[in-house]
């Protein structure tokens, strides 16, 4: 299991000495759905994917080479597909394998909230999805990706062996510092945002997403994440009280106030990577609840504006995954 894997201390990965301060930002690039109603196999829309162009020229004009996790309804989408091929050609972007299992083949299971995380599946289900996804996504851009994330983080106890199977040489499915076991998803509340090796022989490195704790009681974050994780009240009071609050690196709902927080946190704590998330629905207003109108959508690229700022006044830089795979010697594994 990926938490295990997380407590021997050998298991970090040890960057070069030129390797600085980085941040890489990934979108889990999807369908937009009802996030409140019940899984299901139809009624979704790819309204957003129009908008994707936007976001990769704004943020070429960082030099930033963002991540896209793509899920076989954006695969299958045309518009989608040209603009995933040519990211790819021009080297502006990494597409990587992003699993909605619901809605992608083959259908053998119930839709259910347990059978939403991937790793739930049986075996050979979740490792017949994902090399449907793979193959999909490499039909359509001309490249093979190796690299994942599973939809809704959901990894389990097959997934490590089916990634190492097929090639994959980075899984970015651990959100550090969360806990999706009261939908029977994973716990990852005891995993911290430093990358580590999930199967060092092989070269599957695991890249998690960005989770710091900030407040008074932040050094003792990881002894109070259970209760932090599995009681509402108790996450309400600590956050309300700013003793200590949980803040991910992402644009949905983190004020840039608490990302520079937590990035300057981060930073004290030595940490060399950031990784940076959002969904893409929210590239266009009226899909997720952080982005319902055109004046939250300014507000968006607002805060992606600040943030990169501070980033590098901070002195960190953008790093492409191309970057992290030289930096981490995967290629040779």
């Amino acid at each position: 299991m990926l938490s295990k894997q997380k407590q021997a201390p050998d298991h970090y990965l040890k960057y070069p000495a030129d390797f600085g301060r980085r941040f890489l930002i990934s979108i889990d690039t999807e369908e937009e759905f009802d996030w409140n109603a019940p899984f299901s196999r139809t009624g979704h829309t790819n309204l957003s994917v129009g908008k994707l162009q936007r976001f990769q020229s704004f943020i070429e004009a960082y030099a930033v080479k963002p991540v896209y996790f793509v899920d076989y309804s954006i695969v299958g989408n045309e518009e989608a597909a040209d603009f995933l091929k040519s990211v790819t050609a021009d080297d502006s972007a990494t597409v990587g394998v992003h699993l909605h299992p619901w809605i992608n083949p083959p259908f053998e299971e119930e839709t259910t909230t347990r059978n939403s995380f991937a790793g739930n599946l049986p075996k050979e289900l979740e490792e017949a999805k994902l090399v449907s996804l793979r193959d999909a996504i490499e039909a359509k851009t001309g490249k093979r990706p190796t690299i994942y994330r599973a939809g809704r983080y959901g990894v389990g106890p097959n997934t490590i062996e089916i990634l190492a199977k097929h090639g994959f040489i980075i899984d970015s499915s651990v959100r550090s510092r969360f806990d999706y076991g009261h939908e029977n998803g994973p716990d990852f509340s005891h995993i911290g945002p430093e990358p580590f090796w999930l199967d060092r022989q092989k070269g599957l490195l695991e890249v998690p997403l960005t989770t710091v704790f900030s407040g008074p009681f932040r050094k003792q974050g990881d002894q109070l994440a259970s209760v932090f994780n599995r009681s509402k009240v108790a996450n309400a009071l600590l956050s309300k009280s700013r003793m200590l609050e949980r803040i991910p690196l992402t644009p949905e709902g983190v004020s840039a106030r608490e990302a520079k927080e937590a990035i300057d946190i981060a930073l004290d704590d030595m940490l060399k990577l950031l990784v940076f998330s959002f969904h893409s629905p929210s590239l266009a207003a009226g899909h997720t609840p952080y982005v319902q109108t055109d004046a939250d959508l300014d507000r968006f690229y607002d805060w992606w504006r600040d943030i990169i700022d501070h980033l590098l006044e901070c002195g960190v830089s953008p790093i492409s995954v191309d970057q992290l795979i030289v930096a981490a010697d995967l290629k040779g594994k």
